[in-house]
């Protein structure tokens, strides 16, 4: 036999084996990726695999598009690393930098105090006969018992429960020596709003903060179900705003009138030249322990 024709024919053999047994890549398996075809879960389910630095959220605008933002923190590998997740997905995606650094906005101070951190008040709420207040998860996984002064000489009540990360809400069940529990917001200019009832946030909607560090301040709803990727960890399905909010305000309460909205999460910025703040869903914490705004 022709050598040379045996080893033509050998290798054909072995090339057409491993073919067969899905050892050879072949041209159809580097298919590019189409941007267009792809849903918006789609995108997010690979920002949240490939993408989770800390410092970036993204959400999904009313359109399908994707805005991914990023703070200060957010350069040089971290930031090659986003653009590279980024960039295959086209114009699907936009990238935008924020103001500042991405925190939670927890400090030390006055309001209620926990541990060695100073946290604010979102909503009073009630199951039956039973008393508690809402506040950020953040602050309810630093300490087991609240007060109102900062020589923590007046307890207000011990944490009943508390999610972070993932969520950011904490409940804190009311001390019976404390009974000054009204189903109202601080306005901080000597009045106060009564909560009624509890809603979801819409993107547009005009809402109101309040806090222990910045008083109340206003704006509008941009997104909902974002995620957000603090150093700590992600939480997703937040409320995010263009209302501005300082160390302290964390799990202030976010409100449209009497409706309750959400619970201060925290965000990037500050009250004098503006920023972005994140709120937790105030209805998920009401479910989540079968309680009530009065």
């Amino acid at each position: 036999m022709n050598m040379s024709h045996f080893r033509r024919t050998t290798a054909l053999l072995a090339a057409a084996g491993l073919a067969a047994a899905g050892l050879l890549a072949t041209q159809a398996s580097a298919a590019p990726i189409n941007p267009t075809t792809l849903s918006a879960t789609a995108i997010t389910s690979t920002l949240s695999k490939d993408a989770t630095i800390p410092g970036t959220a993204w959400e999904t605008d009313p359109s399908g598009r994707i805005i991914v933002s990023y703070d200060s923190t957010v350069t040089g590998a971290k930031l090659a690393q986003l653009t590279g997740v980024t960039k295959q997905f086209g114009d699907r995606v936009t990238l935008q930098k924020m103001s500042g650094k991405l925190t939670k906005f927890i400090a030390g101070g006055d309001a209620i105090y926990g541990g060695q951190y100073r946290c604010s008040l979102g909503f009073n709420v009630r199951s039956g006969s039973t008393y508690y207040f809402l506040t950020a998860g953040h602050c309810g996984n630093i300490a087991s018992s609240w007060y109102s002064n900062s020589s923590k000489t007046t307890l207000l009540g011990t944490t009943y429960g508390s999610s972070f990360p993932g969520n950011d809400y904490a409940i804190v069940k009311y001390s019976a020596s404390y009974t000054n529990h009204a189903g109202t917001v601080d306005l901080y200019n000597g009045t106060s709003q009564d909560i009624t009832s509890a809603g979801n946030a819409s993107v547009g909607q005009a809402v109101k903060r309040s806090g222990s560090t910045t008083g109340v301040h206003s704006g509008t709803v941009q997104a909902v179900n974002a995620t957000v990727n603090y150093a700590e960890g992600t939480v997703t399905g937040l409320i995010k705003t263009n209302v501005c909010a300082e160390g302290g305000d964390s799990g202030g309460a976010l409100f449209a009138g009497s409706v309750a909205l959400g619970l201060t999460s925290g965000g990037s910025g500050n009250c004098s030249s503006g920023g972005t703040t994140y709120f937790q869903p105030v209805t998920e914490a009401l479910s989540r322990y079968g309680v009530s705004v009065y």
